[in-house]
């Protein structure tokens, strides 16, 4: 009997949890035919989530918990499932169930029967979301394409089945900045998408606000593409050149009309102009040097605190 071990990270998901494991209970009782392990990941939850989980746990022998001593971070909490799965399938899954667990009998198909390494899921719609957020996210999946050798699906979720051999190639890449949906494209294999509609939050509320997936996006831009180092050094061409053509028209009017003083505001503009630019570019090479310090770090991903596995 083939084993799936479910990888579900945690945070702050009390008021979640009940409903989720009523409705993952059902699909594990319908996939009767396969062995199942429940890896909750409680990333430094502050509210009763832990308890809840172990509550479960003591109920249900295929439960196995991690908890954090800390919020380390969704990413984190998915890489210490993926070192701590046990299955021959490794499913991974969100608590909130808008990753709908009834798709993972269709999961399984398209590795088993089809042929594929791994089956992921892609929302068609993003109904019930902020118009503005739904905008910087497609806009976000249309840069990175452009920007990035590695495929970024749009509206991909992280919720996916995968092969033993499909993990172990993410558990090869040891870096510390994970962003997860550029490595999943990044390793390769074969792929197929499954397609469904947007599915609000059981309970509870959304742990992603606009300036953290802000900070997101940043980082998965910086993680997969050298992009904007070559923008900022375009840019700074771009302004050579223009100061150049400014330079050769101003000796040109002094030449011809004069020289009176006038035009301190424009100049101010340019110079404010001409500043931000620099700035910008700083920053983004700035980010990029962080990324290599906390690298050269070698602080582990994540630091457990309880657990049941032994």
């Amino acid at each position: 009997m083939k084993k799936i071990t479910v990888i579900v990270p945690c945070y702050n998901e009390e008021e979640a949890l009940h409903y989720y494991y009523q409705e993952m209970a059902r699909v594990m009782t319908l996939m009767n035919t396969y062995d199942f392990e429940l890896l909750f990941i409680n990333d430094g939850s502050r509210d009763q989530t832990l308890d809840m989980i172990k509550e479960l746990a003591n109920n249900d022998k295929r439960i196995k918990y991690i908890s954090f001593s800390r919020n380390f971070g969704k990413e984190a909490a998915m890489y210490a499932g993926f070192e701590n799965s046990t299955g021959d399938y490794v499913c991974l899954m969100d608590a909130d169930l808008q990753d709908p667990p009834k798709l993972l009998p269709e999961m399984v198909k398209a590795i088993e029967e089809e042929g594929y390494d791994s089956a992921a899921t892609r929302r068609v719609t993003r109904k019930g979301e902020p118009p503005i957020r739904s905008f910087f996210a497609r806009m976000f999946y249309k840069i990175m394409n452009k920007i990035s050798d590695t495929e970024l699906m749009d509206g991909a979720r992280d919720y996916r089945l995968m092969t033993r051999q499909f993990v172990n190639s993410l558990l090869d890449m040891k870096e510390y900045n994970r962003f997860s949906k550029g490595l999943f494209g990044w390793v390769g294999y074969k792929t197929k998408w499954i397609e469904f509609e947007n599915v609000e939050r059981v309970a509870g509320e959304t742990k992603w606000s606009f300036w953290k997936l802000l900070v997101y996006a940043v980082d998965g831009a910086v993680a997969f593409s050298t992009a904007p180092l070559a923008i900022a050094s375009v840019l700074g061409m771009l302004m050579l050149l223009v100061s150049f053509i400014f330079i050769v028209f101003i000796i040109i009017r002094t030449l011809i009309f004069g020289d009176p003083v006038s035009g301190w505001p424009s100049l101010v503009c340019i110079i404010t102009l001409i500043g931000g630019i620099q700035i910008f570019c700083v920053g983004i090479l700035g980010e990029y040097l962080s990324k290599v310090y906390l690298e050269t770090k070698r602080r582990p991903i994540y630091i457990v605190k309880d657990t049941n596995i032994d």
